[in-house]
């Protein structure tokens, strides 16, 4: 199938939420198409040595703003995960031909989904996060994407959990990091509230 690609520097993923400002003339072209077709077109991350193979399918769920010059800004949901089979560049904005990633493997469990749920939450409060993103949060199915699109992760540990095709392995993975990322955050808790201690504050 072939799809239109609009190459960021972020990682999408299925069911997370991602506003974006349109200002370049061929990304107008591209999102007017969409709009006037209710057509998905493909979010890609963009790097230095060229873009990455997979991505995400975006639809556009509202126009928040139309501005006279015709820059628009808009709120995508992502949709679904896809591999570029084959760059297409005859219109101004790049094209794929894509082949969509279907889920593999079991789902994860409810104790791993709660389990990383709880590791996240403690992760965002203990970074400053903002604990309300996801108030309705449904432990009944998978949550691993929701949950990553919200982690202050690099985006090479994004886009490793995007290729992934199990939701348990992706549950696991996102556990994994949670694990690792938690003694160094409450270490840095423990200094500044030391620091603060040690100081003058008024």
């Amino acid at each position: 199938m072939k799809i239109p690609l609009f190459p960021l520097d972020v990682v999408l993923f299925p069911g997370a939420p991602l506003a974006l400002h349109i200002f370049e003339e061929r990304y107008k072209e591209m999102i007017g198409e969409c709009l006037r077709r209710k057509d998905e077109f493909g979010i890609v991350r963009a790097r230095r040595d060229g873009l990455s193979t997979v991505g995400c399918t975006a639809s556009i769920l509202t126009v928040m703003n139309k501005y006279p010059d015709g820059r628009l800004d808009i709120l995508c949901r992502g949709e679904r995960r896809f591999e570029i089979e084959l760059l297409n560049e005859q219109r101004r904005f790049f094209q794929a031909e894509v082949d969509f990633l279907p889920e593999e493997g079991p789902a994860s469990t409810r104790e791993d989904r709660e389990q990383c749920a709880a590791l996240h939450m403690e992760m965002m409060e203990l970074s400053g996060g903002d604990l309300t993103e996801y108030p309705h949060l449904d432990l009944n199915q998978a949550v691993a994407f929701l949950l990553a699109s919200a982690i202050p992760a690099d985006l090479d540990f994004k886009q490793e959990l995007l290729h992934m095709n199990s939701d348990a392995k992706r549950t696991a993975r996102l556990i994994e990091f949670y694990r690792t990322i938690l003694p160094k955050l409450h270490r840095g808790s423990m200094v500044s509230k030391a620091a603060t201690r040690n100081g003058h504050v008024m």
